[in-house]
């Protein structure tokens, strides 16, 4: 089968790698039938992220149909048509049992990282009654493509923000992560959501689409002194960072009012400082991690329900055979890509 595999730094290579087989009993083998080009697979692109070895197959965010099931398997059958979770879990280990799947000690951990992942014909799902949701008839495969990974993820954002009704959101980045915190933060019921990126265009798409109330440019204006204009001069009540790079993490830090939270989301490559001596005294609370992605049931009656879309989010499809080119336009940002999706699926 064709797949997307790491060599090493910035060389990815689309290769003929054997089909996966069942190992555990409550393994399953997808077709994959939608997956996606994601921020952290740049990251790993770039070699920003060491542990993934050489040879490793690339992607987490996905969509297929079961095409073999182990022994153990009850939650699916053969022909069912599923989005996954990009965090295997056990379910029965010390971190599953607390619900932090995302720490889970199997050592499968998320998709295209530790394990093989997504980019190609085939995958095989560990642990998959814990990881297979069957998507409900009257939903497609694109309306619940991103339940796994991005959906998820900015829920968890808006969630580790402890967000309250009335509050002042301020998401800072506007890509596609930034965008589903903005998504599932209304859930909340915040009085408003403030989008802030450099790209005028993923504003105009946050704003157009209905997810952020205000936007903030930082080349156009200055970020922090707005949002305290917008506050009675306190700061966002919630800020989230869904980047992973110093210029967001600082302005989450300084934008959140005392008292606050401050929720990161973002992939960091590199440390980043915690000024302790200034901010101790604001009382603010900062969270982070990988998400648990264990809300996705709940997303996905939410998209059954029209309280969620992220449809707007898919600019680009294409077969497996033009990821590469997938990768140089969405990495660089490309002919205002959002989301690049691989469709139905080898063009021979």
């Amino acid at each position: 089968m064709k797949a997307v595999v790491y060599h090493g730094p910035e060389d990815m290579r689309l290769d003929d790698v054997p089909v996966p087989e069942i190992i555990e009993s409550d393994d399953a083998i997808i077709r994959v039938t939608h997956s996606t080009i994601c921020g952290t697979d740049l990251h790993i692109k770039a070699g920003g992220l060491p542990e993934v070895e050489e040879g490793r197959i690339i992607g987490h965010e996905f969509v297929g149909e079961v095409i073999e099931i182990g022994s153990n398997v009850r939650n699916a059958k053969v022909g069912d048509k599923v989005a996954v979770s990009c965090v295997t879990q056990c379910g029965e280990c010390f971190h599953c049992l607390r619900g932090e799947y995302s720490q889970c000690t199997t050592g499968s951990w998320i998709f295209g990282y530790m394990i093989d992942g997504c980019q190609s014909e085939y995958v095989r799902v560990p642990h998959a009654n814990m990881g297979l949701h069957k998507i409900p008839e009257g939903l497609t495969e694109e309306d619940v493509l991103f339940v796994g990974d991005i959906l998820s993820t900015g829920y968890f954002g808006a969630e580790q923000g402890r967000i309250k009704p009335g509050d002042t959101i301020a998401v800072m980045g506007c890509g596609p992560v930034g965008m589903c915190a903005m998504a599932t933060a209304k859930l909340w019921g915040p009085s408003q959501i403030i989008a802030v990126d450099t790209n005028q265009d993923r504003l105009n798409v946050a704003l157009k689409e209905g997810i952020a109330d205000i936007a903030i440019n930082p080349a156009k204006e200055n970020t922090v002194e707005r949002i305290k204009e917008l506050t009675q001069g306190r700061g966002a009540d919630v800020t989230i960072e869904a980047v992973g790079v110093k210029p967001t993490y600082d302005l989450a830090i300084d934008a959140v009012r005392p008292g606050g939270n401050v929720s990161l989301i973002g992939v960091f490559e590199k440390p980043q400082e915690l000024a302790m001596n200034k901010l101790w005294i604001k009382n603010i609370t900062i969270s982070m991690g990988l998400v648990n992605a264990n809300h996705i049931p709940e997303l996905i009656k939410l998209i059954q329900t029209g309280k969620i879309n992220t449809n707007f989010l898919i600019t680009h499809r294409a077969p497996l055979n033009d990821i590469l080119k997938g990768y140089d336009i969405f990495g660089h940002k490309k002919e205002n890509c959002l989301k690049w999706v691989v469709t139905p699926y080898v063009n021979n």
